[in-house]
Order: structure tokens, then sequence, then C-alpha cells
């Protein structure tokens, strides 16, 4: 068992590459998709929740408050590429490309995956995951407001209480 499997903190993976957070500023991978947070291009009050699954690359874009995206017309808007771009950068190309069962080869960019996935037709979901995505976002931008400090923070002690490995 290695040391960082005895302690009661996570392992931090760091970036594959730096990104900039203006235009995508939360991407994850989870729920079988690639979903996160992209701002608007054209108002700066306004981000779009966007989605896609893994295998059969269903997308879902809407607006933080579930209006459809107006791009998203039965086929990929460009959220969903700048979502992947991003993606790219923070996982790295071969671990979003394996996530999302793309086959792709060379170097992998999120326009490549994207292109992938819009050769076999996508189909756009339901928005359903939109407000679970967009309360993650929220919660991740509340503990960016927290002073610094080295005190436990009380929701994070859930972890049981074990004894000192010697």
């Amino acid at each position: 068992m290695s040391v960082w499997e005895r302690s009661s903190t996570a392992r931090v993976l760091l970036p594959a590459r730096p990104r900039k957070l203006a235009k995508v500023p939360f991407v994850e991978l989870t729920d079988g998709r690639v979903q996160g947070v992209v701002s608007s291009g054209s108002d700066l009050g306004r981000v779009y929740v966007s989605s896609v699954e893994a295998s059969s690359y269903a997308f879902s874009c809407s607006t933080n408050n579930n209006r459809p995206c107006g791009g998203a017309r039965g086929t990929f808007c460009n959220h969903i590429p700048a979502l992947l771009n991003e993606a790219v950068l923070q996982y790295g190309g071969e671990r979003v490309a394996r996530y999302l069962r793309v086959d792709v080869a060379d170097e992998v960019t999120g326009q490549l995956i994207a292109l992938e996935m819009s050769n076999t037709q996508p189909t756009p979901a339901d928005s359903s995951a939109a407000a679970t995505v967009f309360s993650r976002f929220l919660r991740h931008l509340a503990y960016l407001e927290l002073t610094p400090t080295t005190a436990p923070l009380p929701e994070m002690q859930w972890f049981p209480p074990t004894r000192a490995v010697v």
C-alpha cells in the first residue's frame, strides 16, 4: 500500500497543460459525460452548461437558467468543441478520447474529438443534468471565496477517524 493510500488526503492530478478559465471555467469527466460550464461569447452575464455522453455522443447545451442553446439544433453548437478543447487541456487528449470512447489517431485535440463524434450523427439529449453540473460549478466557486487557512473545513470532515499507521 502506498503512502497516499494510507492518508486521508486525495492525490491531486495536475492539469495536462495550463488552462485559461475565462472561456470554460469548469470542466469534468463524470457520470459518463464530459460536462462543464462555458461562457457566452456575446453576453458576459450568461453561461452555458454543456455535456457530451460517452459512446452515444448525445449532447446537450443550455443556459444556466435552462433555456436551450440556439446553436445546438441537431448538431454540436460552438460550446461543445470549446468544452472538449478545455477537457483536453485539463485531462489530456488520450484520456478524454478514451473516456468518450472515440477512436482518434495522431495528436488528440478537442476539435478532432468533436469532428470524429460529428461523423456519427450525435443526437440531442435532455438537459436534466444541467442543474447538477451548474450546482457543482457554484460549489467550486464558493471554495475560491474562502480565506486561505490551514484549518480543516467542516464540510470536508466526513472522513472516519483512523489510528496512525506506525
